[in-house]
């Protein structure tokens, strides 16, 4: 691929990375994570986000569950939440981490229509998230690793 190909995948990225950020869909935890990147593990972040993508689509598919019983149980959908929370959190997922803390404070208020509407909330912002992503870690991976300078022989 010719480095110009390379630059404008690069800004590409850069890019999207800019408008996640400025639409408010991730906050510092996520350049926290692209501080501890490095060359023995180039891929760090796309790893710890493609965990978070799987660890809550499990969380999500257990909340989903929990809201279709009848009485809610407030105690159980606030643990969940407080570990979807937790993880959206660690990977720097701003939007996706608020809704989670509306959800608990309808949890705690025993709003069980407010539960419900928060979460249809929650797994639109934690869909339109992933995608973003994906398509961030798409161009990444299309662009190749830095090349670092070398001293010549």
């Amino acid at each position: 691929m010719a480095s110009a190909e390379i630059t404008q995948l690069r800004r590409q990225a850069a890019y999207i990375k800019k408008s996640l950020f400025e639409q408010g869909y991730l906050d510092e935890q996520f350049l926290q994570l692209e501080e501890l990147q490095d060359d023995t593990n180039p891929n760090f972040v796309e790893e710890v986000v493609t965990l978070f993508f799987k660890d809550s689509a499990r969380i999500i598919a257990n909340i989903e569950a929990a809201v279709e019983k009848t009485p809610l149980d407030f105690k159980k959908l606030d643990t969940y939440m407080h570990n979807f929370k937790g993880s959206s959190s660690s990977i720097g997922a701003l939007r996706v981490k608020n809704e989670c803390t509306l959800f608990k404070e309808h949890c705690q208020q025993g709003n069980g229509e407010g539960c419900l509407r928060t979460f249809q909330q929650i797994k639109r912002e934690h869909a339109t998230l992933r995608k973003k992503l994906e398509t961030y870690f798409q161009l990444l991976r299309q662009a190749g690793p830095y090349e670092t300078a070398t001293r010549p022989q």
